[in-house]
């Protein structure tokens, strides 16, 4: 996530912590550049017997880090809960944007909400109200530059980390590959993405938006029953043929982070053909998710955070897989083939309440991608990780 922990750990330092850093490879060690950082160059397998090592020698109070289910992580967070060491996870907002979580514990299907309606109503009750929250700005000019550079170190040093195994099923090269392809054919997929959104508009559409998560998620291969996106897609379709009203349609969208190494559309075209759909099932491979989720019957989803979009507006939403947000009186709980013909919209006060128990146990207002979005991220983690109240805007 480029600089946000080197910029943790410095603050950390500046206020008089200890901080140590595992760098796994390459990218690690470039993006951290302070004192404290640990080469760890053995296995996996190796990993757990170091990491216990590591939280005796060093004396660590708290562990930090981004994403709770990698494949070292989800290791050294069972050692910490065994010896009683806190775990704060960092990941993507729940609620976006503006939000990103640091969650005790667990995010996702890790996390320790509940998911009764009635807690959060109750619970929010005792909460003051959530304080001014200002926009942050976002650059994906400035995260694709910093993958890029990440990923550059990790492939050019590897010979340093011989047991470095990535999270991800692609190398870099084969990512980058992706990339390239799907940048060169950047105009013909705006133009066909814009045509598809006024023709929606003008026909008056009455559609359903599937919002495509990352292959190599881990909300996809841990936190669902699907081993990939495809057999997501299949199910939706599949569905979708056999039980939504005549003369409704599905919009599939692409994830606008997709490394263009699988031709998604071409799964959905594939898809749609054998079950008898084609004419009923597009394809947006750009465009702000917000205004379609706005404008649709509903949203499918697995898990995708665009859930929460789509229930602030007003829209229904069912659940593929394990969400935090899959609560009664927010999701439809009948399944999807129910909710082709039933999409019941979630109820705004149990969402309201909902939002501000995200706020108060999971959430902290920035990003990581911009300086103004990462120094209000920084310094609201301190504040978190100190035990001190968030820092007002």
């Amino acid at each position: 996530m480029g600089p946000l922990f080197r910029r943790l750990g410095q603050e950390l330092l500046n206020d008089g912590h200890k901080v140590y850093k595992v760098n796994f490879n390459g990218g690690d060690r470039a993006f951290w550049r302070l004192p404290g950082g640990i080469e760890y160059r053995g296995t996996l397998a190796q990993w757990p017997a170091f990491f216990a090592r590591l939280l005796a020698e060093k004396g660590i109070t708290d562990v930090v880090l981004f994403g709770d289910c990698r494949d070292h992580h989800a290791p050294a967070i069972r050692l910490c809960r065994e010896a009683g060491v806190p775990v704060h996870v960092f990941d993507e907002g729940y609620i976006r944007p503006d939000w990103v979580t640091l969650e005790l514990g667990g995010v996702n299907g890790h996390s320790s909400l509940p998911r009764d309606p009635e807690w959060f109503r109750q619970t929010a009750a005792a909460l003051p109200r959530v304080p001014p929250h200002a926009q942050v700005p976002s650059s994906f000019r400035r995260r694709a530059l910093e993958g890029l550079a990440y990923n550059a170190a990790d492939v050019l040093t590897r010979w340093r980390y011989p047991g470095w195994s990535n999270h991800r099923p692609w190398h870099p090269v084969v990512e980058g590959l992706g990339w390239w392809r799907k940048l060169r054919a950047r105009k013909a997929r705006e133009a066909a993405a814009g045509s598809l959104l006024e023709r929606l508009t003008r026909e008056d559409a009455r559609y359903f938006i599937f919002p495509l998560q990352l292959d190599s998620d881990a909300q996809i291969r841990l936190h669902s029953p699907f081993a990939g996106m495809l057999p997501a897609i299949h199910l939706v379709i599949a569905s979708f043929a056999a039980h939504a009203p005549a003369g409704t349609r599905l919009v599939v969208k692409e994830h606008p982070l997709d490394n263009g190494v699988r031709n998604w559309e071409q799964e959905v075209a594939d898809l749609a053909a054998r079950f008898g759909v084609a004419d009923r099932v597009d394809y947006l491979a750009m465009g702000d998710i917000v205004p379609v989720t706005r404008g649709s019957l509903g949203m499918v989803t697995v898990n995708s955070t665009s859930g929460t979009f789509a229930l602030a507006a007003g829209v229904p939403v069912v659940v593929l897989g394990h969400a935090v947000y899959d609560v009664p009186d927010l999701t439809c709980q009948d399944g999807i083939d129910a909710f082709w013909g039933n999409p019941v919209a979630p109820d705004a006060d149990t969402f309201a309440a909902f939002r501000r128990v995200l706020i108060e146990r999971c959430l902290i207002p920035g990003g990581f991608f911009s300086q103004e979005a990462l120094d209000k991220v920084v310094r609201h983690a301190v504040a978190r990780l100190e035990g001190r109240p968030l820092v007002p805007e």
